[in-house]
């Protein structure tokens, strides 16, 4: 790491020390620098202290401690509760903060707006693996905002491990993907523990599924990555699996799970989607048609 990140400029504040926020403290602490930190609820600082984090008494302290402020708690709603007071939003003035709090893209534009009006440099970004990976290479980190704002704190940044990936200047991009990276996880998480179930009322366990959910998992990858295009051409093929052929297997899904007394209304609510495709006419394309479907307004 450059020098310079261990300079006063680099010096950073991290507010909200919950299992991110202290896993974000502990990585900046790893790699040298001077770190403020504050959480609302006293008593979750004593270890980074230990370590040589310094303990800020309040918010208007923590942020004036440091050129560069990293906000990571529950939602937007805490972040305005923790920055928008009047004293806080006076010691932040011609200061960076740093958003990595998971909310909206609208939350993010939001909050953008407040700190231009209040002379606030900011950045928003986004924290897409656990805590265990920050600090290591697997961390990965996406910002988005001023260009030039991101460079200029970028070493410091790194300095929480992984890869960053600034997305463009457009302040809301980072949620976006956020938003929709979460949304493959919490579907493919409600396919699992629905495929869990189903198994296990036909004598499965999960360790005997295990293998298989897996090679699954694999094969996704290189679907998403082939069919991206499809999407972004509009063209949508169904020459290898088209509608029709995928509807019948989620119908297959919906019979053996209400067999079996289990609630089968993710995949009723997919299958729908995939007949609503073939109602208008797009029975022989393939299934990212009804991305397109989703889209029209």
């Amino acid at each position: 790491m450059s020098s310079s990140v261990h300079t006063e400029q680099s010096a950073v504040t991290v507010l909200g020390l919950g299992p991110m926020g202290r896993a974000l403290a502990s990585a900046f602490l790893d790699a040298g620098l001077r770190t403020t930190v504050w959480n609302r609820t006293p008593g979750r600082d004593g270890e980074l202290v230990a370590r040589g984090a310094v303990s800020a008494q309040s918010v208007e302290k923590a942020v004036a401690a440091s050129g560069l402020t990293v906000v990571c708690v529950v939602n937007y709603d805490a972040v305005d509760t923790v920055l928008r007071r009047e004293a806080v939003t006076d010691a932040l003035k011609g200061r960076t903060v740093v958003n990595l709090t998971a909310d909206t893209p609208d939350r993010a534009r939001d909050a953008a707006e407040w700190a231009a009006e209040h002379g606030v440099r900011y950045l928003d970004g986004a924290i897409m693996t656990p805590t265990v990976t920050i600090g290591t290479p697997a961390g990965v980190f996406i910002h988005s905002g001023p260009k030039d704002l991101y460079d200029e704190h970028k070493a410091v940044l790194e300095a929480l491990g992984g890869t960053h990936t600034h997305l463009g200047e457009e302040i809301g991009r980072a949620a976006a993907y956020d938003i929709a990276l979460l949304d493959i996880f919490w579907t493919a998480m409600a396919g699992y523990v629905h495929a869990v179930a189903v198994a296990r009322a036909e004598g499965i366990t999960a360790g005997e599924l295990a293998p298989f959910a897996k090679g699954i998992g694999d094969i996704l990858p290189p679907i998403f990555e082939g069919l991206a295009t499809e999407v972004d051409n509009g063209t949508h093929s169904g020459e290898g699996n088209p509608i029709t052929s995928a509807v019948s297997s989620m119908a297959h899904i919906v019979h053996t799970s209400e067999a079996h007394g289990i609630d089968a209304g993710v995949m009723r609510a997919t299958e729908g989607l995939a007949r609503r495709a073939i109602g208008l006419g797009h029975g022989t394309d393939g299934f990212t048609r009804v991305a397109e479907m989703l889209g029209r307004r």
